[in-house]
This record gives C-alpha cells, sequence and structure tokens, in this order.
C-alpha cells in the first residue's frame, strides 16, 4: 500500500450499498482519492457468552453475499474496497496513516460494539482528521425530529402520529458519480468464504421462505416482484400474518439490516406503486413497518445500554430462570407446544421466521418458560438473517414485559396455532418435513 495525496475514507458497516448513500457522495465530493473499507471482525463470529455464535451461518451467508456485490458495485465507480479481517482496530489505524487520510466517512452507530469500535480507531489517529457522520438508516431524520431524542415517548402510538403529522421524508439521494480509472487501489482485495470463517457450505432448505441472496441488486429485484410484478404489495396488510412461502409479506427487512436497501429507498417506492396502482391499508402498513423500525432505533439512541439490561428500558425486575435445558429445548424445537417448535425448527434450519412466529416463540420463552429474555434475543441474533440490534432487543423487551409494551401482553400459543395454522399446514411442514 503506497502512500498517497490526499485520502478520503468510506468506512462501511451495516451501509452496504452505493445508492442512497450521504458519505459515499460527501466523499466524492471532496474532489480527494476516494477509498472504502469493510472489516470481517473475527469477533463477530465467535461464541457469546450465552454460548451460540454471534453471527451463524446464515447470516454471515447473506453478509458475505452482499459485501461481494458491493464491492462489485464501487469497482465500476473506480472504488476500491479494502477488505479487513482483523479482531482489533490496528488494521484499520495503519491504513488510515499510510493512505494519508484526510476525511473518514461513516454511518452513525450508537450501541456498544460499534461506539467502542469507533473510539479505539479515532483516539489513535491524528485529531485533525476530519470525521463525518450520516443517517441513512433512518426513514425519518434525527435532525428533523421536532423532539431531542431523550423525548421520544416511551409508546409507539405517540410517536407514529407525531412522525406522520410534523414530519417529512427525504428525498433520495443522487446516484454516485464514477471516477477516472487512477482513483483504484493497484491491489484487489479477496473477500473470505463460508469456510475462511469458519462455517462449512450448505444449500438452503427447499422449504424456506426467505431462498434469497444478499445485495442490493437482489433487494431491488425483490421489491420488483413484491410490488410491480405480482402487486402483493397491495393484499400485505391481509397476508402478513402467513407462514408459509415467500409471498405472506415483503421480506425486506434483510436487505435493510445491513443496508443493502435503504428505508427511503422503499418508501419512494411505496409512494410511487400508491400514485400508479393503489393506494390503500395495505400499502401504508407497510410504511407502518418502517416507522416502527425507526421506533426501535429511537429507543435504542435514547436508552443506549439499557437495551442490553436485563431490567430493560423500564428497570423492571423478574425472576428469570437460565435453565440450559429450557433453552435447548426451545432452540432445538422439543418444547410441548408444536407450534412453537415448528418455528423453532424452521428458525434453525433456514435462519427465517414470520413475525407471527416471532412473537410467539418469544412470548413462550419469556412468558411460559420464564427464561433470561437476553438469551433468546443472543439466540435470535446469532441466527436471523434480518438480525438488527435495535429491533431484536426492542422486541424482546417488549415481549418480556421490560420494553416498550404498556400492556405487557402474553400470546396463548394454542389459540394463535389455531387461528394462524387451523389446518396444520405449516406444523406440518416443519415436524414431519
Amino acid at each position: 500500500m503506497s502512500k498517497l495525496k490526499d485520502v478520503s475514507l468510506v468506512w462501511y458497516r451495516n451501509d452496504l450499498r452505493i445508492i442512497d448513500h450521504t458519505g459515499l457522495i460527501k466523499a466524492i465530493e471532496t474532489n480527494r482519492q476516494v477509498v472504502a473499507y469493510y472489516n470481517f471482525n473475527p469477533e463477530l463470529f465467535k461464541l457469546s457468552k450465552w454460548g451460540f455464535k454471534r453471527t451463524d451461518r446464515f447470516r454471515s451467508k447473506f453478509l458475505i453475499e452482499s459485501v461481494i456485490k458491493l464491492q462489485e458495485e464501487l469497482k465500476k465507480l473506480n472504488i476500491t474496497l479494502i477488505i479487513d479481517n482483523c479482531s482489533n482496530e490496528k488494521n484499520l489505524i495503519e491504513t488510515i496513516k499510510k493512505l494519508n487520510v484526510k476525511e473518514i466517512f461513516l454511518q452513525r452507530e450508537w450501541t456498544r460494539d460499534e461506539v467502542n469500535e469507533e473510539n479505539k480507531i479515532f483516539d489513535n489517529i491524528d485529531s485533525n482528521i476530519k470525521i463525518n457522520y450520516s443517517f441513512d438508516q433512518f426513514l425519518y431524520h434525527p435532525n428533523d425530529l421536532k423532539k431531542k431524542i431523550d423525548d421520544i415517548p416511551n409508546v409507539f402510538t405517540l410517536f407514529r402520529k407525531k412522525c406522520e403529522k410534523d414530519l417529512k421524508v427525504r428525498i433520495l439521494k443522487d446516484n454516485p458519480c464514477k471516477l477516472e480509472s487512477k482513483n483504484r487501489l493497484p491491489k484487489e482485495y479477496k473477500i473470505p468464504s463460508l469456510n475462511d470463517l469458519g462455517f462449512k457450505d450448505f444449500n438452503i432448505d427447499k422449504r424456506s421462505a426467505f431462498p434469497f441472496n444478499g445485495g442490493t441488486k437482489s433487494g431491488i429485484d425483490r421489491i420488483n416482484n413484491y410490488f410491480w410484478e405480482t402487486k402483493k404489495l397491495s393484499f400485505y396488510k391481509n397476508t402478513r400474518n402467513g407462514l408459509i412461502g415467500i409471498d405472506y409479506s415483503s421480506k425486506l427487512s434483510s436487505w435493510l439490516a445491513n443496508g443493502s436497501l435503504s428505508p427511503k429507498m422503499i418508501y419512494w417506492e411505496i409512494k410511487k406503486y400508491e400514485s400508479q396502482v393503489i393506494k390503500n391499508q395495505s400499502t401504508y402498513w407497510l410504511v407502518f413497518e418502517l416507522i416502527w423500525r425507526d421506533y426501535f432505533k429511537y429507543i435504542s439512541m435514547k436508552h443506549r445500554e439499557k437495551i442490553f439490561n436485563i431490567k430493560g428500558i423500564l428497570n423492571r425486575k423478574y425472576h428469570w430462570d437460565n435453565s440450559k435445558t429450557g433453552v435447548s429445548d426451545w432452540v432445538n424445537g422439543k418444547t410441548k407446544e408444536s407450534f412453537v417448535n415448528s418455528n423453532m425448527l424452521e428458525l434453525k434450519n433456514t435462519g427465517w421466521m414470520s413475525n407471527r412466529g416471532r412473537q410467539n416463540v418469544a412470548s413462550y420463552f419469556t412468558k411460559e418458560l420464564k427464561l433470561d429474555w437476553r438469551i433468546g434475543a443472543a439466540y435470535f441474533e446469532s441466527i436471523l438473517i434480518d438480525y438488527d440490534v435495535h429491533s431484536n432487543y426492542g422486541n424482546w423487551m417488549y415481549v418480556s414485559g421490560v420494553g416498550n409494551d404498556p400492556r405487557d401482553r402474553k400470546f396463548n400459543v394454542k389459540w394463535q396455532s389455531e387461528k394462524y395454522d387451523p389446518k396444520m399446514k405449516y406444523q406440518n411442514l416443519w415436524l414431519n418435513g
């Protein structure tokens, strides 16, 4: 890596795209050499204190595919994506020094691991290097909120109504300009395989409701299919509690989670659909889900470390169990409830589970088995393709009674099974498949 003139560095994390990317656009506008960076931190593929790999094979596969596509897209812009696999900050610090980086562009994060990583980096580089943060992971930009983050209400409905009344979704960023070929670094960087990350190759289960690949193009293809080719969006509100197949819901959460798609990309496509096809409760409901996603991000921004605390954001004390047998039975689909078991087997075999399933298995874990909700959250973090720290821990707190549910409800699993799987099609698919 030779010493260059001045460089602007785009540090990629959960923003794996070139479209609607503020940091990339601004880096290009600096008129410096532009270089991108991504780190497959080995710590993220090791066992957590709960006994699960922090990132298991399904999410790893989707991540690898997403970064491969990002590298290809950046290459078309003549921008090199440096691939790292360092468990500490030294490689990035060294890269910043060797490349003579003057500005760093990155998406703002505020949860524990990301902040710790940033601090270690920024405390050990030249203080004159300018740090530029962006907030493209939001539907409603934080700077547009009329209230301070600390005033975010602990009830979703109040937040939603305020946003819908007072805020507008910003327009999409322009597509980035292609740079001259001399912008690229001479070295090509290899992206690790599943084997490199400690996993065996595997085939996608034929029963999977999420048989999709990672990367922006696949996400856009899914939007085109779900919106324009099949018009399934028109019926989303009626089908969203489905359990089998790819079309009961949009399935866009995985691309949103690692930033291959931005929420604004989806929102403005919904608005286009409403103007050209139909505007109804279903189209609104997908926007509604995007607002929920925003809400959990703002809740985690407000409460920070509390989202990982056993007492949650409400500081409520429950007597939680940590039975290894109880956890194992739940993970492996060996509980007393077949509806829970079928959902957990789907998750174990595919890395995916419906929203209806997630609510039921989490409620059963916390309210029936009375197991420490953080263990369930850690398992979801490990295995869900669409894992997002804010939504995951927000939802687990919500279901367990230490979060944003004012009613502290408990799901009746048998009733839920009878309502949403009356003919046992779903349960038979996974229990007998």
